[in-house]
This record gives C-alpha cells, sequence and structure tokens, in this order.
C-alpha cells in the first residue's frame, strides 16, 4: 500500500507527463503545418495555429484526466499506457478536426489536426520507450542479486523477465534467455537477448557469470526438466523452475513463484484432462467405499471423490491410525465417531458382508492390498490371503448388496507377472473380471505403475538412507520404473472408472520409464550432499529391469481419453480360489504363478491337508 507522500509522487510525476505530452502535441501540429505549406515558416505561425494548440492541450488534458494516462498511474510505457495515451490523443484529434472541419472559428488546413495527432501519437510512445529503455539500461546490478540465466522465451519467460527487471526486490537479475526454437535467436525482452540453445548453457553461463537456470516452462516435459537440471549441475548452476500454471496465480509468472527443482518435477507432471461432468454424473449424490482408505492410493482417491460431492464416503481399513489421518485430511478432525470410518480386515469374509449390508454402497474402490515386493516374495502366503483372497471377499460383499460399480486398482506387475506381487494381483485382475461376467454390477480394474510419494516408495527409502549419509542402495544400475503422481494416478482412476467397460482392465499411459539411479543421483544432488554412495545390492527374486503395462497375449484398445487403454483378461472361477483354502507358503507361491497365467489352470494337488 503506497504512502500518503508516494501517492503526491506519482501524481506529480503523471501531470509532469502532461506537460511533456503538451509540448509533444505542441511541436506535432507545427510540424503537420510546417509541411502543409511547404516548409514556410512565415505561414505556420499564425493566430489560428496557437488557438489550435491551445484547444489540442486543454482537449488532451481533459482527456487524459478522464480516461488516462494522467489519471492513473502506470508502468512506463506499458501496453496499459500506451493504450490510454492512444485513446486520448484520438479523442482529441477528433475534437480538432471537428473544430476545423464544422466551425468558421480557426481558418487552417483540414489535414492539420489529422496529420498533427498522427505526429503526437507517435511523439508520445517514442519519449516513453525512450525512458523505459533508459531505465531498463541504467539499473544498477546489485552484487547480492543472482545472476540468472532464463531458459524458455515464451510467454512464460518473457513475463519472468519483465517482472525480474523492474522488481529490484526480487533478488533476481536476467542475464541471458535460451531457447531451442531458432526462430527466437534474435529476441529479445527488457534488454535480454536469447543468447542460444540448451547446449549453449555451459558457455552462456561462464560468459555472463551467471549462478542460477530458471526453467520458465510451467508445462516442461519430465525429460527436459531432467536433462536442463543434469546440464546446469555440470555448469554448476543453480536451478529454479515455475509451478504448472494452474498453481501460479492469475496465471503471471513472477519471481516469487520460482521454487526449487523437486522430484516430481524430473519424474513426471502432465497436466490431466478430466471430464469432471461424467465423473460427477457418476458420483455425486451416491454412496461411495474405498478399501484401503488410510493408505496413500487410497486416502488420495478418497479426497478427490469428496470433490464431487457423493451422499455417503465409507473409509475402511484395518489401519486405525491411517484412517485418522485420512478423516482428518477430509474434514479438519481425526475425532473417528463417525460411521463413515470402518475398521475392518478384508481378509475377515463375514466382516466384509456385515460391512456392506450396513453402508450399501453404490460404488467400490478397491485399493487394499500388500505392496512390497521382497517380503511378499518371501511371504507368498501373505499375497494370497489379501490380494487375492481379500479380493475375493470384498468382490462377493459387493455383488451381495447390488454394487453398481467396482474398481480394483491393480499394478504394471500384473503385466506379464514375475513376482509374487504380480501374480496376486493379476488373479485380483481375473476375480474381478469373474465378476463382471455373473453379476449385474459394473466391475473394472485400473492398472498403473510405481507412485511418487506412496508409503515405501523409492523417494522415501533413498530419502531417509541420504538423512543417514547414505549409501544408497539400488538393485542394478539399469533397472528403471514407470512414475505416477499421486494425484495425477486417483484422477485417472475416477476417470477410467467413468467409462470402463465392464470385465476389462483400464491401463494407465505412465510416460517414460525412468532410470532408478536417476532418481537416487537427482536426490542427493537435491540434498546438497555430494559424498554420498550408490551401492548395487542386485535384482532381487521376481525383480524385472523394466516394467511392462501389458502382457505379450494382451491387445490394448484405445478409449476416449487419450492417457487410458484398456485389455481384457481372462475370467478365474471363484471354486478355484475357495478351494485352495489351506496352503504352505510354497504352494500358495506355486498356486499365484500357475493361475496368474492366461488361460484358467486347474489347482489339482495343490491344497494343503
Amino acid at each position: 500500500m503506497p504512502t500518503a507522500r508516494e501517492e503526491r509522487r506519482h501524481r506529480v510525476t503523471r501531470w509532469l507527463w502532461a506537460l511533456v505530452d503538451a509540448a509533444i502535441l505542441v511541436g506535432a501540429l507545427v510540424a503537420a503545418m510546417w509541411l502543409r505549406y511547404d516548409l514556410h515558416l512565415a505561414r505556420v505561425f499564425v493566430p489560428d495555429m496557437a488557438w489550435l494548440s491551445a484547444a489540442g492541450v486543454v482537449t488532451l488534458w481533459l482527456a487524459g484526466a478522464i480516461i488516462g494516462p494522467y489519471a492513473i498511474g502506470h508502468d512506463r510505457g506499458s501496453f496499459e499506457e500506451t493504450a490510454d495515451i492512444l485513446k486520448s490523443v484520438l479523442v482529441t484529434g477528433i475534437v480538432l478536426a471537428l473544430v476545423v472541419l464544422a466551425t468558421d472559428w480557426l481558418t487552417l488546413p483540414r489535414s492539420v489536426p489529422i496529420t498533427g495527432s498522427v505526429f503526437a501519437l507517435v511523439g508520445m510512445f517514442a519519449s516513453r520507450f525512450l525512458i523505459r529503455s533508459w531505465r531498463v539500461r541504467k539499473r544498477p546490478t546489485d552484487l547480492d542479486h543472482e545472476r540468472v540465466i532464463i531458459f524458455g522465451a515464451g510467454e512464460a519467460g518473457s513475463r519472468l523477465t519483465r517482472s525480474m527487471r523492474r522488481d529490484a526486490g526480487s533478488g533476481y537479475l536476467p542475464v541471458a534467455l535460451l531457447d531451442d526454437d531458432r526462430a527466437k535467436a534474435r529476441f529479445r525482452t527488457e534488454g535480454i537477448r536469447v543468447r542460444g540453445t540448451r547446449a549453449d548453457l555451459a558457455r552462456v553461463a561462464d560468459k555472463y557469470t551467471a549462478n542460477t537456470l530458471v526453467i520458465a516452462l510451467p508445462q516442461a516435459h519430465a525429460a527436459t526438466i531432467r536433462e536442463l537440471t543434469e546440464l546446469a549441475t555440470t555448469a554448476g548452476l543453480n536451478v529454479l523452475t515455475l509451478p504448472p500454471v494452474s498453481e501460479i496465480i492469475g496465471g503471471r509468472p513472477t519471481a516469487s513463484d520460482l521454487r526449487n527443482v523437486d522430484v516430481a518435477d524430473l519424474l513426471g507432471r502432465r497436466p490431466i484432462s478430466l471430464d469432471t461432468a461424467v465423473i460427477a454424473e457418476q458420483i455425486a449424490g451416491r454412496s461411495v467405499l474405498v478399501t484401503g482408505a488410510g493408505g496413500s492410493i487410497g486416502s488420495e482417491l478418497c479426497r478427490q471423490i469428496a470433490r464431487f460431492g457423493p451422499a455417503k464416503l465409507y473409509l475402511l481399513d484395518r489401519d486405525e491410525s491411517g484412517l485418522q489421518t485420512t478423516q482428518l485430511s477430509l474434514v479438519g478432525n481425526g475425532l473417528l465417531d463417525t460411521d463413515e470410518v470402518v475398521l475392518a480386515d478384508i481378509r475377515d469374509s463375514p466382516r466384509m458382508q456385515q460391512v456392506f449390508k450396513q453402508t450399501r454402497p453404490d460404488i467400490v474402490f478397491h485399493a487394499a492390498a500388500l505392496k512390497h515386493l521382497p517380503l511378499l516374495e518371501a511371504n507368498p502366503l501373505e499375497a494370497w490371503k489379501s490380494n487375492v483372497l481379500g479380493t475375493l471377499n470384498v468382490l462377493a460383499a459387493a455383488s451381495a448388496v447390488g454394487v453398481g460399480t467396482f474398481v480394483n486398482i491393480s499394478t504394471d506387475k500384473a503385466a506379464q507377472p514375475s513376482c509374487v506381487l504380480g501374480y496376486s494381483k493379476r488373479v485380483a485382475e481375473r476375480l474381478t473380471a469373474h465378476f463382471a461376467d455373473r453379476e449385474p454390477g459394473r466391475y473394472v480394474s485400473v492398472r498403473f505403475g510405481n507412485v511418487l510419494g506412496s508409503r515405501g516408495s523409492v523417494v522415501h527409502a533413498f530419502t531417509s538412507q541420504i538423512e543417514r549419509g547414505g549409501p544408497i542402495t539400488v538393485t542394478h544400475p539399469d533397472v528403471e520404473r514407470y512414475f505416477m503422481l499421486i494425484p495425477e494416478a486417483c484422477q485417472l482412476v475416477l476417470e477410467a472408472a467413468s467409462i470402463g467397460t465392464d470385465g476389462e482392465v483400464m491401463v494407465l499411459e505412465m510416460g517414460d520409464q525412468v532410470k532408478i539411479v536417476d532418481v537416487a543421483h537427482t536426490l542427493i544432488r537435491m540434498s546438497g550432499h555430494k559424498d554420498i554412495d550408490i551401492v548395487y545390492t542386485g535384482l532381487r527374486q521376481g525383480e524385472k529391469i523394466s516394467e511392462e503395462l501389458f502382457s505379450p497375449d494382451e491387445v490394448s484398445r484405445s478409449t476416449q481419453h487419450p492417457l487410458v487403454s484398456r485389455v481384457d483378461v481372462p475370467a478365474i472361477e471363484v471354486s478355484e480360489v475357495v478351494g485352495a483354502e489351506h496352503l504352505s507358503d510354497a504352494q500358495a507361491s506355486e498356486w499365484l504363478r500357475r493361475h496368474s497365467a492366461s488361460s484358467v489352470i486347474a489347482s489339482a494337488g495343490l491344497r494343503g491337508d
């Protein structure tokens, strides 16, 4: 908020510019008259010319006081100021033309008001642009400011450059622009020129003694941010970036919007276009139940679902602390005193039947599962109990009360599975397909890969190892995985649930796979610790170098959403699962492996005593 003194100073400055504009207008009218009479000065300085100039100055000041620019403070030479000048001069020119054309008061050439107004407009524009250019060039280079190179000479980069140049308190001083678009090779904004492409980063940084790279690409692809970050690190530069446009107030980036590059930027952030009308039609006013609601995916699903106004949103989990955290994020308290918070274990079939009879949900999102690969390799029976039998219990309870839509959350490890986790989730997909064949409701599965920020993810593990001083353990230098942000994944789950056809597996587009060792290097770089070692421990039992989203025998088909495709999976009879209730760990592992195949294989001889 400007002080009274500052306001007075701004008002005086505006009216000083009114005097400058008046002088420019008079000079422009004289020049127009001089040209009209072939440079004969004697015919220019006549009384009628003095009256015309006086009328012009009065009209300009009145128009400027009402329309601007003398009534409003603008940045010198800004679009807003030039627009106000144009309107003021246009009004002045029209008034003077009417005086000359429509009255006998002044006997002057009819072209003078028109030509003079054009000359005045050019002069007023030029004076302001000269002052603006002079100020830009004369701005002191504060040694305390970060000397930055801005990558991206588009709209965001240009606005950010102007913001930094005009705000002496921003703490940043742009010294060069970079852009891969050759058409912008000679582009200049606020006196700052494009000096090359990303390949020239090190050279430009050295020439202009820059210490920071700003990535001014709010919708940049993760691969671009990774490459620019690596180039900047090699050149000894800090890296800052702009958030997505949706997170920038007013959509106009300023220096205050800049932040450090985080793992989400490096591994993937993309705008997700949702058909909110279809999702709202699916959820609004209906009763929804989410299993695994205390987990990372389940809790975010609950938050996304709550936006669409369900009549009831039931949170089911066996983890009471997780349920409390989710309730806190939804309603602002964790009192656990509502019937919408359900403490139950999906392994308990009678309890599932009881819960579903009490809640009678219209829609079910089944996110409860065990997911840690090495633990499940060592304890396959636990995978069978939770991911297979638990899923069957939820499916059976849902069908018993006539659930309209059932969504099973699956994983990319269910495609061409090679581990217990993948086997068990593949069987869960097949069970969901079985109920789709038998029940009147709509039963679909949604398959996607690793989710950033979920509990037990590599990011959490690596961060913990860095905090302890290292080393970071990676299984293999070439191992790579698909990554998604939790909100992205859950938004697409809702979209897939709305458009999914009964019995199908909806597969989310995951972008490119990212090497796990690159994630480790990124986190080390972000931590500021350069002495953290990376140790390779070797691939674990059942682990792949690269993941797959589809099995070789699956035919991927498109849907109406570009980031969601679909495949069919063969159903498995419930009797195959129910008949395998008493297994040892070894038998459970073999059962899962055989029944995750593409066709139903009998499990004779696998039952326990």
